[in-house]
């Protein structure tokens, strides 16, 4: 394990076991929800998002599009990959027509920034104005060697947080070897 994940490690490690309230790691916790700090997801959601995929249909009468077939959507340092994802525009007539207001991606969602952590979910919404990635769908999310998994992760890209909902479980690693 580098030196540049081990702090992140050690902090989540320390959150999770406040969080827990005594539950051992690798078991299920009663907590409902684990604070989260993501050191690599805090994002600029003012940059320009890029959306790739096999496949483009255009509603031009509701203001959507959907990309389908390995979608790949980027912003800064960012990606997000599905299956489908329905991206939503802003409302006609408003400031912002033409402007990106959410996408909603679904089919094997993975959430992953530069640094060594990755969200995976069934489904995500990710609203552009307030910067929430809300993951929903058997949540898995690792950072470093550590796991934690939940039914629901609200991520907040402008502030690198997060709260996992949902029968909260953990799995911390000890950085030990054995003997």
């Amino acid at each position: 394990m580098t030196n540049s994940i081990r702090p992140r490690a050690l902090a989540l490690a320390l959150g999770l076991i406040a969080a827990l309230a005594g539950g051992l790691a690798g078991t299920e916790a009663p907590a409902q929800g684990a604070q989260i700090a993501f050191s690599g997801l805090k994002q600029d959601t003012s940059l320009p998002v890029e959306v790739t995929a096999d496949q483009l249909q255009i509603r031009q009468a509701d203001g959507q599009a959907t990309f389908s077939g390995h979608v790949v959507v980027g912003q800064g340092q960012m990606r997000m990959t599905a299956s489908k994802v329905l991206v939503e525009y802003a409302a006609k007539g408003s400031d912002a027509t033409g402007k990106i207001s959410r996408l909603h991606a679904t089919g094997g969602v993975t959430l992953v920034t530069g640094a060594a952590e990755a969200a995976e979910s069934r489904e995500a919404v990710y609203t552009i104005d307030s910067g929430t990635v809300v993951m929903t769908g058997n949540v898995v999310l690792t950072q470093g060697q550590n796991a934690l998994s939940g039914e629901k992760l609200v991520v907040d890209l402008k502030t690198g947080t997060g709260t996992m909902q949902g029968r909260v479980k953990t799995i911390l690693q000890s950085g030990g070897t054995k003997p």
